[in-house]
C-alpha cells in the first residue's frame, strides 16, 4: 500500500476524518497499536492492541469518542520500514472540551506496505482538557 510515511499519512487523515473503515483497512491482521506505548487508563495492561478485533475495539472505544482530532506534525523521520512522526495531537471531546499534548508516533509498516505497528509515545499526565 506504501511506504511508512504515506501510511503514518493516510493514518492521521483517516483518524480526523473519522473514517474507521479506512483507518483499519491500512493495518495488517495481526498489526499491534499501542497508544499511549506503556500501561494507562487506555490499556492497564501496558500490552498494546493486537490484532484487527482488538484494534477495532480501541477505534470504537476510544478514537470514536472525540468529536474532533487534529495532528500538528513538525517533523518526520524515515529510516527503513519506519517513520517518526513528532508534533502534537488536539483532541476534542463533545461539550467543547479539548486537550493538545505532544507526542512522537512511530509507524511500522510490512513488505506489503501495510502498517504491522503503531507506538504512540505521549505522557497521560500532561492530558487535561479544559473547555474550549
Amino acid at each position: 500500500m506504501g511506504t511508512a510515511l504515506e501510511m503514518s499519512r493516510k493514518s492521521m487523515v483517516a483518524s480526523e476524518a473519522k473514517d474507521r473503515d479506512g483507518w483499519l483497512a491500512l493495518f495488517a491482521e495481526d498489526a499491534v497499536v499501542e497508544d499511549p506505548v506503556g500501561p494507562s487508563f487506555i490499556d492497564a495492561e501496558g500490552t498494546g492492541q493486537r490484532g484487527k478485533a482488538a484494534i477495532a475495539a480501541f477505534y470504537d472505544n476510544v478514537i470514536s469518542q472525540s468529536e474532533r482530532i487534529r495532528f500538528t506534525i513538525h517533523q518526520s523521520i524515515q529510516c527503513g520500514d519506519e517513520v517518526a512522526n513528532i508534533g502534537e495531537i488536539t483532541i476534542t471531546l463533545p461539550g467543547d472540551q479539548s486537550a493538545t499534548v505532544p507526542i512522537c508516533n512511530i509507524y511500522r509498516v510490512n513488505a506489503e506496505g501495510l502498517l504491522v505497528s503503531l507506538r504512540s509515545f505521549w505522557e497521560q499526565d500532561k492530558l487535561e482538557f479544559s473547555a474550549g
